[in-house]
């Protein structure tokens, strides 16, 4: 079975190992780990955070749904323990209502799509870089690729904070919070 593209996201540890082997100066190798490296395993840990959080509150949510038609229909037809039955149908009502709430303001599941797009394109981006392939497949050296390739990593950051306030946080409890 192939492993989880949400557990396995984040470039691996030896990608600090290749850039210190790449004919750059220190301060271009330090951008390199601060800006792509540690970003893309940054947004790929809050990737596997928020989709953790989103089945979290999801599976109750559906396996609850299901739940509750089940507890109405032996409810109707019970003759003892109806009220025992309507209780716990009132219970679980509830808690899919509090976890629907939870979901709908916090956004784990857009929080989750967003980070995991940011994450892929920088890993893309980087592994483009690292090969000179794609768009620095023209470039000879990375020392020459390098401006075009922070330039992508820079457009891709800004494309994720542009994305997460017109996406995630517009409806999100932040926004909400400062709207008031």
């Amino acid at each position: 079975m192939a492993p989880d593209p949400a557990t396995t996201a984040a470039p691996p540890r030896d990608a600090a190992a290749l850039i210190d082997t790449l004919d750059l100066s220190d301060l271009q190798k330090e951008m390199l780990r601060s800006r792509w490296l540690d970003q893309t395993g940054w947004m790929s840990a809050k990737a596997t955070q928020a989709r953790r959080r989103y089945f979290a509150l999801r599976v109750p949510t559906v396996i609850g749904g299901v739940i509750v038609p089940v507890l109405v229909g032996l409810g109707i037809g019970a003759a003892c323990g109806i009220d025992a039955v309507r209780i716990l149908t009132v219970i679980v009502s509830g808690a899919v209502a509090v976890l629907i709430g939870l979901e709908e303001l916090f956004h784990f599941g857009d929080t989750w799509r967003h980070y995991r797009r940011t994450a892929e394109m920088l890993k893309g981006a980087g592994w483009q870089y690292l090969l000179l392939v794609g768009p620095y497949r023209r470039s000879r050296t990375h020392k020459a690729a390098y401006p075009a390739f922070t330039s992508r990593v820079e457009e891709i950051l800004a494309e994720d904070v542009e994305g997460y306030f017109e996406r995630v946080a517009v409806e999100g409890p932040v926004a909400k919070s400062s709207a008031g």
